[in-house]
C-alpha cells in the first residue's frame, strides 16, 4: 500500500508565526508507524506540480496572484491561512502527491493521501483553507492523459465539495457526488452531480442507511475508472465544526463500505484524507487511522 506522505506537508516547516493548530498531519503517520499499520516501505514522497499541471485546473490570473505573493486582504481571508510562500509548495506536493495516489491506485486498488481533500479551492480562488484542488487536479491529469475516461468523486467530508462541483459543473467525465450537513459551510453550495444535505445530528445509522442506498447506485450508473474518496473525518460527534453525530465506529463503517463496494467493481480508490476538528486530537487520529487500517485490510 502506497501512502503518500513528505517532510514539506508538516505545518512546523512554516515560519514560526504562520504556524496552525493542524498537528493531525505530522503525528498520523506517526500512529500509524507506531502501531504497525504502516511502516517506512509503505511511504513515498510526492514531487511537485508542474505549472502547466497547475492551470489545467487553476486560472493563469491566481496561479500569478499565489507565485507573486499578490492576494488581496480580502481573498487572502477567504483561504482561512495567512499567505506565505511555503503554503504553495507545500500545496503543489500534496495535490501531486493525490495524483501519483491515483496511479498507485490504478496498480494495488487503493492509494492514500496523508494530506488533501482541498475541495474548497475553486479555478480562480482559494478558500476554507484550501490553495490547490488536488482531487480536481488529479481529476483533469488523468483525462488530460487519457488514463481515465470516467471519473468519480466520492466526496464524505463534513462540508459540500463547493469548488469541486463547480470546478466540474460542465464537465461530464467527472461525476462529483457529496453528501454533507446541509446546513454547515459553505453558505452557498454549489450544485454536484449528485447532493445529499444532511440534517443536524444525523448518528450512524441514518448515515449508513443513506449511503448504502446511494453509493451502489451510483457506482453501477457512472461505471468510473477510478474513484477519488474524500474521507473527512468530522462527521464524528466530537468535531467542532461537524454538526452530526457519528461515532468513530461509525466512520470506519463508512470507509468499510466504500472501500468494499469500489473494490468489488475492481474500481481503483485514491482516499485524500480531508478535515478533521475535533477537540481531542487523540479522536481526530483514531478517526483517520481507521481509513489506513480498513484500507490495508480489504486491499492487502
Amino acid at each position: 500500500m502506497k501512502v503518500a506522505f513528505s517532510p514539506i506537508y508538516k505545518y512546523s516547516k512554516l515560519p514560526e508565526n504562520h504556524r496552525f493548530p493542524m498537528e493531525k498531519y505530522e503525528l498520523l503517520p506517526q500512529q500509524l508507524l507506531y502501531e504497525g499499520t504502516l511502516n517506512e516501505r509503505h511511504f513515498f514522497h510526492p514531487k511537485m506540480l508542474h505549472v502547466d499541471q497547475i492551470l489545467r485546473t487553476h486560472t493563469l490570473e491566481y496561479w500569478e496572484k499565489l507565485r507573486d505573493g499578490q492576494l488581496s486582504r480580502k481573498e487572502i481571508r477567504a483561504t482561512g491561512f495567512p499567505f506565505h510562500e511555503s503554503l504553495i509548495t507545500r500545496g503543489r506536493h500534496i495535490a501531486h502527491g493525490t495524483l501519483e495516489c491515483a496511479y498507485h491506485a490504478m496498480s494495488d486498488g487503493v492509494s492514500l493521501n496523508i494530506a488533501g481533500g482541498t475541495h474548497h479551492s475553486y479555478a480562480d480562488r482559494g478558500e476554507g483553507f484550501c490553495i490547490f484542488n488536488d482531487i480536481a487536479i488529479a481529476s483533469n491529469e488523468l483525462l488530460h492523459a487519457n488514463d481515465a475516461s470516467k471519473i468519480i468523486v466520492i466526496d464524505l467530508d463534513v462540508h459540500q465539495g463547493n469548488g469541486t462541483a463547480k470546478i466540474f459543473e460542465k464537465e461530464t467525465r467527472v461525476f462529483t457526488f457529496s453528501m454533507h450537513c446541509q446546513h454547515n459551510y459553505p453558505l452557498q453550495k454549489e450544485k454536484s452531480d449528485l447532493d445529499i444535505g444532511l440534517p443536524d445530528k444525523t448518528n450512524d445509522k441514518e448515515y449508513l442507511k443513506i449511503l448504502k442506498e446511494q453509493l451502489p447506485k451510483l457506482l453501477d450508473e457512472v461505471k468510473p475508472d477510478i474513484a477519488f474518496y474524500l474521507s473527512g473525518v468530522d462527521v464524528i460527534e466530537t468535531d467542532k465544526l461537524g454538526r452530526l453525530a457519528m461515532t468513530k465506529p461509525g466512520c470506519k463503517q463508512r470507509d468499510e463500505f466504500v472501500f468494499e463496494q469500489c473494490k468489488m467493481r475492481s474500481i481503483p480508490v485514491a482516499v485524500s484524507m480531508g478535515g478533521g476538528y475535533s477537540h481531542k486530537i487523540s479522536d481526530i487520529i483514531e478517526a483517520h487511522a481507521n481509513t489506513f487500517r480498513v484500507a490495508k485490510e480489504l486491499f492487502f
